[in-house]
């Protein structure tokens, strides 16, 4: 194993416990048992808890802005883009990666860590924005609504958790692309 691939399962078996039980509340004793990587690799890579940390938490968000913008930025019009930023198919159950290190109070308390959650959702905030002004919305409706998507996703994953229904989750996001359409459906239009 080079330590290229080393580094690579430590940081996604970081990602996968951190995800499951938060980053307080994992040990790098726990790491080293879900990367199958030796001891002396883990504080090689990452001297401390906290250089492990960082280094997931990164890639966690790294991960997520990514697919945000194999999303919004693909063709189709703004409208699309964001139903399909909204309608991905998401493991509702378990949660969001990065909108469970917001609930990890050793994340938030740490300032590099709390930066990096928060850069994250500025970014796709913005990402989602830019796409929405793209359509002609004033900067002020576009970002509402940008923060509209975002919220319906991180409260779709709290609804689908909550309810242990992941179709929670697609509703929250259909419900939210309903209202997208300025026109209400006139019932007798189908007449």
């Amino acid at each position: 194993m080079t330590t290229t691939d080393a580094r690579e399962r430590l940081v996604a078996a970081a990602q996968d416990l951190f995800w499951a039980q938060g980053v307080g509340a994992t040990s790098p004793r726990q790491v080293l048992a879900a990367s199958g990587v030796g001891q002396g690799s883990l504080y090689h890579h990452f001297p401390t808890k906290h250089d492990l940390a960082a280094a997931a938490v990164h890639a966690t968000t790294t991960a997520g802005l990514d697919a945000a913008h194999r999303d919004l930025d693909a063709g189709g019009s703004a409208v699309e883009r964001l139903v399909r930023y909204l309608e991905r198919p998401r493991p509702a159950l378990a949660g969001c990666k990065v909108g469970r290190l917001v609930s990890d109070q050793a994340v938030m308390d740490d300032a590099e860590l709390a930066a990096e959650v928060r850069a994250y959702f500025r970014g796709l905030v913005d990402l989602a924005a830019a796409v929405l002004t793209e359509d002609g919305l004033p900067d002020d409706a576009a970002r509402d609504r940008a923060h509209a998507a975002v919220a319906i996703v991180q409260g779709g994953y709290v609804l689908a958790r909550a309810l242990d229904d992941p179709d929670a989750m697609t509703a929250a996001a259909r419900g939210f692309v309903a209202l997208l359409d300025p026109r209400p459906a006139d019932p007798l239009e189908d007449v």
